[in-house]
C-alpha cells in the first residue's frame, strides 16, 4: 500500500512528521519520492493529451469561422441578386454554425481552464518532490556524517590503545634498563648482607627463648 491515496494528500503532506512516525524514514522517503514521480507522470501524460485536444478545438473553430464568414459573404451575393429567400437561407446556415462555434468556444474555454489547473498541481507535486529530494539528501548526508564520526572513534581508541602499549612497552624496557645498569655488589657488600641477618637471626632466637 502506498503513502498516499489521494492528490491531495502529496499536497498537503507534512513530509517531516511523517518521517518522524516511520521506522525507517530514508525508506519511507523513497516511497514517498516514488509515488510522487508516478503522480506527477500521471498529470503531465493527462495535462498533455487536454492540450492536444484544444489544439483541435481551435482548428475547428478557425474552421468554424470560415464557414460563418462564407455564409455572410452568400447572404450578402443573394441580396445583390435579389434572391432574398437564398439570402434567407444562408442567415440561417450562419446562425447555425454560429450556435456552433460558441459551443466550441465554452469548451476551449473548459479546456484551457482544465489545463491551468493541471499545470499548478503539476507544479504543486514538483514542489513537494523537490523538498522531498532536499530532505532525502539531509538524511543521507548526517547517515554519512555519523558513519565518518564513528569510524573516527574506532580509530582514535585503537590509536589510544596502541600509544598505551607502546608505553607500557617502553616503561619495561625502561626497567630492564635500570636492571642491568646497576652495579655489581661488592664481596664487602655481600658479607655485609650475610652478617645482618645472622644478627637478625641470632636476636629472633632470643626473643623465642625469652617467650618460653
Amino acid at each position: 500500500m502506498g503513502v498516499f491515496s489521494r492528490f491531495k494528500d502529496i499536497v498537503n503532506a507534512n513530509i517531516n512528521a511523517l518521517l518522524d512516525k516511520a521506522e525507517d524514514p530514508e525508506k519511507m522517503l523513497k516511497l514517498m519520492m516514488q509515488e510522487m514521480e508516478d503522480t506527477l507522470i500521471e498529470l503531465k501524460s493527462n495535462c498533455a493529451a487536454r492540450m492536444a485536444s484544444k489544439i483541435r478545438l481551435e482548428r475547428k473553430i478557425a474552421e468554424q469561422k470560415a464557414l460563418i464568414s462564407r455564409w455572410q459573404t452568400r447572404a450578402e451575393l443573394a441580396v445583390d441578386k435579389g434572391r432574398d429567400d437564398l439570402a434567407r437561407d444562408a442567415l440561417i446556415e450562419k446562425k447555425k454554425e454560429t450556435e456552433t462555434l460558441n459551443t466550441l468556444l465554452k469548451d476551449v474555454d473548459n479546456y484551457s481552464e482544465i489545463i491551468e489547473q493541471s499545470k499548478t498541481e503539476i507544479n504543486q507535486i514538483e514542489d513537494k518532490l523537490n523538498q522531498a529530494k532536499l530532505k532525502l539528501k539531509s538524511l543521507q548526508e548526517k547517515a554519512r556524517a555519523a558513519e565518518a564520526e564513528a569510524l573516527a572513534n574506532e580509530r582514535l581508541k585503537r590509536s589510544t590503545e596502541a600509544h598505551f602499549e607502546d608505553f607500557e612497552s617502553i616503561i619495561d624496557k625502561m626497567k630492564a634498563e635500570n636492571e642491568l645498569s646497576k652495579p655489581a655488589k661488592t664481596t664487602a657488600e655481600m658479607f655485609r648482607e650475610l652478617e645482618e641477618q645472622d644478627e637478625i637471626e641470632k636476636e629472633l632466637e632470643a626473643l623465642k627463648k625469652g617467650r618460653e
